[in-house]
């Protein structure tokens, strides 16, 4: 955690990941800070790149995006004569509109993809119609997902609780 951040910081930044919604007011109220003060740290910590943005979180099965698989692959590093990049080649996949997350891992794969879609044959047409054909993709293993437990975006940061007068 870098060092510049204070209480207050990480307090705010606890606060509006459980709901960015909040207002700079409300954020001030709970954390017994003047408004001013809260909007000028919001804004800093956005100029630093440590708030990235703000979303919605959907819930994809009302959406008929019910099926989730994580989806592992292997790559070439050579195409012939010419090396291939991980990375230009976890770029690619990234583009896909149905690619949620993409990870360069170690150990026997080199790419975790996280694949949200309406149901498994879905899934099984962007595997094999879309992944399996970016250059330098070798092999894939696909895990479909049957129940998620747990889902979040949030990290979990030191928070003291003396500045969190009311917990949401």
């Amino acid at each position: 955690m870098s060092s510049k951040l204070d209480e207050k910081d990480i307090a705010i930044l606890h606060l509006l990941q459980k709901n960015c919604r909040m207002t700079a007011r409300e954020i001030a109220r709970i954390i017994g800070s003047p408004i001013t003060t809260v909007f000028a740290k919001i804004k800093r910590m956005e100029k630093q790149k440590l708030i990235k943005e703000y979303r919605a979180i959907l819930d994809s099965t009302k959406l008929d995006l019910g099926a989730t698989a994580f989806v592992l692959a292997s790559f070439s590093y050579r195409n012939g004569e010419t090396s291939l990049s991980q990375r230009i080649i976890a770029e690619k996949i990234a583009k896909f509109p149905e690619v949620q997350e993409v990870h360069i891992i170690s150990g026997d794969w080199d790419i975790l993809i996280k694949v949200k879609e309406k149901n498994v044959n879905s899934i099984g047409k962007f595997v094999i119609d879309k992944l399996r054909t970016v250059k330098g993709i070798e092999k894939t293993l696909t895990c479909m997902v049957f129940a998620t437990q747990k889902e979040t975006t949030e990290i979990v940061l030191p928070v003291n609780k003396r500045f969190l007068r009311k917990v949401q």
